[in-house]
């Protein structure tokens, strides 16, 4: 789109002025690499359901910083929100990134009580690039991992879930897939691993790729007996629709606290 700068600028301005309201973030470090934390945004009392944030940017762009936008949302309907970071491509692998999301959730869980994190009740959120590396997580086997599966219900939006047509475009020139990665990286693959419940959104205004992925993704993961929705947001494009997860009567926000089973607002 001619003016998705400024519309992911608005993400910036969103995400600075929830922290006003709300005050700085814990960060907390999920690995050893500088950017392996979360920037957790804090309800009232604890122990509390948590929603994980992954961000979007084409795998390139965008930090924990630029995705606070919905935390006060949750924060005010009684939940915690967790805004993960992780690298880059090309500067390490998309397995990598995948790896590093993977890695967020299991020591959230594993943190649960210390962090004060209700441990059966954490929820995850995707968008863009965000979106598939959510799905690659909600596409885990967590049992090779040494882990329970930590998520409980998940949202992706507006992602990608078979790699092949991303593999087949420009993009491949920063992501280097070959038929290994396209095939352990696309979540539509592996959807006998989904054990949550999940719902798949994308807009209206968005490309044609993205809304035909939304859809085979969803009915995919419904053929295989999975507990799946599939939204579409009417008068919403590909950058602009995630901004209703920062609205508790927003579409996104709405689906969201429904999904957690919070009912304050």
């Amino acid at each position: 789109m001619a003016n998705a700068d400024e519309l992911i600028h608005r993400y910036v301005v969103m995400s600075e002025a929830a922290r006003a309201r709300l005050g700085e973030p814990e960060t907390i470090a999920y690995g050893a690499a500088v950017n392996e934390t979360l920037d957790i945004y804090r309800a009232a009392r604890a122990p509390a359901p948590l929603l994980v944030f992954v961000h979007g940017g084409a795998w390139q762009r965008l930090t924990k910083r630029e995705s606070a936008f919905a935390a006060e949302t949750f924060v005010r309907a009684g939940a915690h929100f967790a805004a993960a970071d992780f690298s880059a491509v090309p500067a390490v692998r998309l397995a990598d990134l995948v790896d590093q999301v993977r890695r967020a959730l299991a020591f959230l869980y594993r943190s649960a009580e210390r962090l004060g994190i209700a441990r059966d009740r954490i929820h995850l959120v995707g968008h863009s690039s965000g979106g598939h590396l959510a799905a690659c997580a909600l596409t885990t086997d967590w049992s090779a991992l040494g882990s329970a599966a930590p998520i409980k219900g998940g949202l992706c939006v507006s992602g990608i879930y078979d790699l092949r047509p991303v593999r087949l475009s420009a993009r491949n020139a920063y992501l280097n897939l070959d038929d290994a990665g396209e095939q352990a990286l696309s979540p539509q693959r592996h959807l006998d691993r989904l054990t949550c419940p999940l719902i798949v959104a994308a807009a209206e205004f968005e490309a044609p790729e993205f809304r035909r992925q939304a859809r085979d993704f969803a009915a995919a993961a419904a053929d295989r007996g999975g507990i799946v929705s599939h939204v579409e947001g009417r008068g919403f494009n590909h950058f602009d629709f995630i901004e209703t997860l920062a609205e508790p009567h927003g579409l996104l926000g709405k689906l969201m606290l429904e999904q957690m089973g919070i009912n304050e607002y």
